[in-house]
């Protein structure tokens, strides 16, 4: 944010000459990905200087400020297309009016960034930005108190759990419709059992929980050591999780897991277990294909 406050500066004094410039001309670029295993976005803004006219050393400034005035245009549309649910990605709710684009740019400008960095060839200046995917996740909490989670009438005997651990890895039936799919991160996916109960929503989560879920991939849980997570892993589902194998896969996009009607009883048979569903102790293991959702564009 500080070298945001210090471009808000800088861009105050170039942008009558920002103005002058025809962007139809000057390439500003923008490549990066959603990396889900880190809850991130990693964008770069590139600036061709040739494009825009730029010469060094008198010109780096200018080219600087060209980087901040581009990058909420760049960014926008691939904070748009992130996966909220089965159903919808961010652009979706925009359009029903749940979130504004306002919001939008607001976490924008949240994100971290690197000051711009000459190329070797000293023909382009690009900037790193990073934006955690959990402050969207907490823009879209709207409730205060979580609803419950389900309850069984017939509890069965389970284990205090320190986590859900459910691994999706592979290619899962796609309840409803013919053929398979792998599973895709979303930010609130939903868990069904295998007789198609709801087991966890996002209406479930305690809103000071953070992130419903965490992805990762299959080295996570063969790391070694007495439990064979990886420190990440660990971190969110603890050192006894309940290991939970995927049924298959629901919705529109495949982003919810199905899972056994007898695992879904161990996590709803005592209140301990059902926490774990409210405070967001949840990791999926998928196909490492899916952890990164690179881009690109101008």
């Amino acid at each position: 944010m500080g070298w945001f406050r210090k471009k808000g500066v800088l861009l105050a004094c170039f942008l009558p000459l920002i103005g002058a410039i025809s962007f139809g001309q000057t390439r500003v670029g923008i490549s990066g990905a959603i990396e889900w295993d880190r809850m991130e976005i990693n964008a770069v803004i590139s600036l061709d200087l040739a494009s825009a006219g730029i010469r060094l050393p008198a010109g780096r400034l200018q080219g600087e400020a060209i980087i901040a005035s581009e990058y909420l245009r760049l960014i926008r549309p691939e904070i748009m297309n992130i996966q909220v649910d089965s159903s919808s990605v961010i652009a979706d709710l925009i359009g029903r009016g749940e979130w504004s684009l306002s919001e939008l740019e607001r976490l924008a400008l949240q994100a971290r960034a690197v000051p711009p960095a000459l190329s070797p060839g000293f023909d382009s200046l690009s900037s790193l930005y990073t934006l955690g995917i959990a402050g969207i996740t907490q823009s879209f909490i709207r409730h205060r108190q979580p609803i419950d989670v389900p309850r069984t009438l017939n509890p069965v005997s389970a284990p205090a759990f320190t986590g859900i651990l459910i691994i999706a890895a592979d290619k899962q039936q796609v309840h409803g419709r013919e053929g398979s799919a792998l599973l895709h991160p979303a930010l609130f996916p939903r868990i069904w059992d295998s007789q198609m109960n709801l087991i966890f929503e996002r209406n479930m989560l305690d809103p000071n929980a953070g992130a419903m879920v965490r992805y990762f991939c299959r080295r996570g849980i063969f790391a070694g050591g007495p439990t064979g997570l990886s420190p990440e892993v660990a971190a969110v589902v603890g050192d006894r999780p309940l290991r939970i194998f995927a049924r298959g896969v629901f919705g529109a996009t495949p982003t919810d897991p199905i899972i056994s009607r007898e695992d879904a009883l161990q996590i709803i048979s005592t209140q301990e277990n059902r926490n774990l569903l409210r405070n967001g102790r949840v990791a999926i293991i998928v196909d490492e294909s899916m952890l990164r959702s690179s881009f690109a564009g101008q």
